[in-house]
């Protein structure tokens, strides 16, 4: 027991026994009640003290300063020393990010950095994305270098044709990372969330567009992005519900895009291109597609026009020695392509010649009297 219970306790008894007691005991009753008077009197200031204390020294969150007679969040000034970088992820709120900032030691409480978010109207409108911060900065400080235009990211364009190995290379130019890297996730097609109807390769769904790379974005991280961008604009166009009503798979669509975008000059002379394919394809009896694209992926080479040598190549992509489409896509389309493939224009052709490889300029023909005019052309414009 206590010594303050047990004076308690010995002043209940000096209540009770008040007259039985000599005024000896009646004093040392006094000064007990005295000394319990000024213990209670002692508690709680003590209690305050303590609590103060715990809510200084507690640090966190609830950091506080006592300034000019009023508790305030802990701040420090001045812009800061040294360099770290923050990374602000999608559907963090504001406290989330201020408890980051003060865990890594950026702001010297996350109170003090959401008051001063609150102050700048900016509560809502961080953007995700990273940073790159100082140790030891005002709130105020901090608020300002979260500006969306201080985000640390470069962006990469890939233009639309580019075949999966020149896309990853582009990449890795662009990016600094290593090519390996790219090349090693672009293999690892199960993180990646490629359609079904993809076959598990990535060449034809590394959509092409402009994209943003951020220090901590992985070569995984970015060829996901790109698949999500060819699910989103698959979705756009009803590349499945399209690619049925022709009566063809939506990789099969994918696939005679691919074509579409690798012949074609220019963006006017897709649905043409892609009525050649069909009435090639849908010609009894059946009749080859015949794309120099296609030979020239075969054999990693570019170019509109193979030889009679590079004709001769056994691979299921020769589309001079094979009937039907080739296996895969033989590079990325855009969404031009596919609503090409989707929606091809009407006439009868059978062929196409670049016939001024300057100007890009197709023409079409039916009969191969009029394909061998146009060829005629193509040779003398200097092709």
């Amino acid at each position: 027991m206590s010594e303050l219970d047990m004076d308690f306790l010995l002043g209940a008894e000096d209540d009770e026994g008040r007259g039985r007691r000599s005024r000896g005991s009646g004093r040392r009753g006094s000064r007990r009640r005295r000394r319990r008077r000024n213990r209670g009197g002692f508690i709680a200031p003590l209690l305050a003290v303590i609590i103060l204390v715990g809510v200084l020294g507690g640090g966190g969150y609830f950091g506080y300063q006592w300034i000019s007679g009023a508790l305030v969040p802990a701040d420090f000034t001045g812009q800061g020393q040294g360099e770290v970088i923050i990374e602000i992820k999608d559907g963090q709120i504001a406290s989330d990010v201020a408890l980051e900032l003060e865990r890594q030691g950026v702001v010297a409480s996350a109170r003090a950095f959401t008051n001063a978010l609150d102050s700048a109207g900016k509560s809502n409108k961080l953007q995700p994305g990273q940073y790159t911060m100082r140790k030891r900065m005002s709130a105020a400080h901090a608020v300002a270098m979260l500006e969306g235009n201080n985000r640390l990211v470069e962006s990469v364009t890939l233009k639309e044709g580019l075949r999966l190995s020149d896309t990853l290379t582009k990449l890795a130019e662009e990016t600094g990372k290593p090519l390996k890297e790219f090349q090693t996730a672009a293999k690892n097609t199960r993180q990646l969330d490629l359609p079904g109807y993809a076959r598990n390769r990535l060449e034809g769904y590394a959509f092409p567009s402009t994209y943003e790379v951020q220090p901590k974005t992985t070569p995984a991280d970015i060829l996901s992005s790109m698949v999500e961008r060819f699910h989103e604009t698959a979705e756009k166009v009803e590349l499945e519900d399209g690619a049925k009503k022709l009566g063809y798979t939506a990789g099969e669509m994918v696939i005679i895009a691919s074509i579409i975008q690798a012949e074609a000059g220019r963006q006017e002379d897709m649905p043409k291109i892609a009525r050649v394919i069909y009435n090639r394809l849908n010609r009894q009896p059946a009749m080859k597609l015949e794309m120099d694209s296609t030979v020239m992926y075969a054999l990693g080479k570019y170019g509109t026009a193979a030889t009679h040598e590079e004709l001769k190549t056994p691979s299921k992509y020769n589309t001079y020695m094979w009937p039907g489409l080739p296996p895969g896509p033989i590079a990325n389309p855009g969404e031009h392509a596919l609503e090409a493939a989707l929606n091809p224009a009407r006439g009868p052709w059978l062929y196409f010649v670049a016939t001024d490889p300057n100007s890009n300029v197709t023409k079409f023909a039916t009969t191969e009297a009029e394909r061998q005019a146009l060829l005629a052309e193509y040779r003398k414009n200097g092709g």
